[in-house]
């Protein structure tokens, strides 16, 4: 990556203070490249949902991880509920979405809890494991909630057999003039779903599998306590890469977490941070991290800058921290401060192998939270950062009064905020969507055809405000 005239500036930059300059481009296509990590990771997008207790969950894991990106479980589940989830996640097709089933007897009542789970808000109805109807919101719409689903589900019902291919799926749901299909074995038991949409991203994606094929997830560990211990745990419950996390990374009692985590050797990969210095990442590498994650103050929920003063705008801290990697032979991840497509692409181009989003995949159907409605009847899922009060308040459940109040006087996060669904894009798949059509895009413009060609040929100018507006399209017109 390089700067226009050669002239580095002079002072840090966040995202929106950078633009990509074409370049000649022999990259024929977008879908041509390659938008695989070099990181160990698995990755074959370079996107991974924070290890937020808002923002991943199991379906946020498996639904990410369908489409070849990853969720790291945040260190503040339970050991044995994070051992439940992974063996869930990988027990999930890699293809078929897993649906939500209802009995027959079951009300409409018991449909309107389950189908904000699903963006395409459907579920499959069940009768000794073979579907027997689909019920949607549409069919709930002004119907008393002790109805039975019988009686308001769909009874023309098109399964699809398995193994089809992405292709066949697509043609035949476009035949039946359906959105969706349960998908069935030979003796017509369930075994997923899928849709329309979901056989075109099969055949556009490939999903983040390990080396038995299953879909990969990562877990997060504090550095306090018996970190080994926990860490252990962890890869026996099968994770994929660990990540030591915490706001100030670059202290030494996260030096020697990794010590600890290193000495077990734990054949994953090791994710460390936060830091936004090249000092840090030497230090987390030297300790034993492979990935060093980047960003200290730009997530949404973070009052980190305006309590304390302490953090650095992200661009910078990414190409800063991925240089000094790139001199170690470790990666850095970009973590925090994703508002836009724009951002994850200049990530990449900065030196990032994975991009963390956070509150933005919040707000989507996939995530933990519950869904709600605000007066207007806007959709929404509360999000809160890691360092909130709520989140302190979680994590120390099992202390006493007086040190659960003492530690919550000292919060640096947002203790909650309304990430509202975007109607057009509800779901973490339409997000993904947008965002890797955004990431192929800009390396066709940049002439790359894989992440590090991008990172290599990236020319970076630097623009004012009324650069960036000038760039934002108006819906509206004037």
């Amino acid at each position: 990556m390089r700067f226009l005239d050669g002239q580095p500036p002079a002072h840090d930059l966040t995202y929106e203070d950078v633009f990509l300059v074409p370049r000649h481009s022999d990259v024929g296509s977008r879908l041509e490249v390659d938008l695989a990590t070099r990181d160990g990771s698995g990755a074959t997008v370079p996107v991974v949902a924070a290890n937020m207790t808002a923002v991943s969950g199991r379906r946020m894991a498996e639904t990410l991880a369908r489409r070849g990106g990853l969720a790291v479980i945040p260190q503040d589940i339970p050991l044995d509920v994070v051992t439940e989830v992974v063996g869930w996640v990988k027990g999930r097709d890699t293809t078929l979405e897993t649906p939500i089933t209802l009995g027959a007897h079951d009300t409409v009542g018991d449909a309107l809890n389950l189908l904000p789970k699903r963006s395409h808000d459907a579920a499959v109805v069940l009768s000794d494991g073979r579907p027997i109807g689909v019920v949607t919101a549409a069919d709930l719409h002004e119907v008393d909630r002790f109805t039975q689903v019988e009686r308001v589900m769909s009874h023309e019902v098109t399964s699809l057999p398995h193994g089809l291919s992405p292709r066949e799926a697509f043609d035949r749901l476009h035949e039946a003039r359906h959105r969706l299909a349960p998908v069935v074995d030979d003796d017509g038991r369930l075994l997923g779903l899928l849709t329309r949409t979901g056989a075109l991203r099969s055949a556009l994606y490939r999903p983040a599998v390990d080396e038995q094929g299953r879909l990969r997830i990562g877990a997060a560990l504090g550095i306090n306590g018996d970190v080994a211990d926990r860490a252990s745990r962890l890869l026996s419950a099968g994770v994929d890469l660990l990540v030591l996390d915490t706001a100030h990374g670059h202290q030494e009692r996260m030096r020697a977490a990794l010590r600890a985590v290193r000495a077990l050797d734990p054949g994953i990969p090791l994710v460390a941070g936060n830091v936004v210095h090249p000092d840090g990442v030497r230090d987390l590498v030297e300790a034993g991290a492979d990935v060093v994650k980047v960003g200290v103050g730009p997530g949404a929920m973070c009052t980190t800058r305006m309590a304390t003063g302490v953090g650095r705008p992200q661009f910078s801290a990414v190409h800063a921290c991925a240089g000094a990697a790139r001199e170690l032979g470790a990666k850095v991840w970009a973590d925090g401060g994703v508002r836009h497509p724009r951002d994850v692409a200049l990530a990449v181009a900065a030196g990032a192998h994975n991009v963390m989003v956070g509150s933005w995949f919040a707000g989507t159907h996939e995530s933990p939270g519950d869904l709600e409605h605000d007066s207007e009847g806007r959709a929404y899922k509360i999000s809160f950062g890691m360092a909130s009060a709520r989140a302190v308040q979680q994590r120390t459940e099992g202390e006493s009064a007086f040190e659960r109040a003492r530690k919550a006087l000292f919060e640096e996060g947002i203790s909650s905020g309304r990430q509202y669904l975007d109607p057009v894009r509800p779901g973490v798949e339409d997000l993904l969507d947008t965002v890797v059509a955004g990431i192929r895009s800009a390396c066709t413009y940049a002439g790359a055809a894989d992440l590090e060609s991008l990172h290599d040929r990236a020319l970076l100018g630097v623009q004012t405000r009324a650069g960036y507006e000038e760039g934002r399209p108006l819906t509206a017109g004037w």
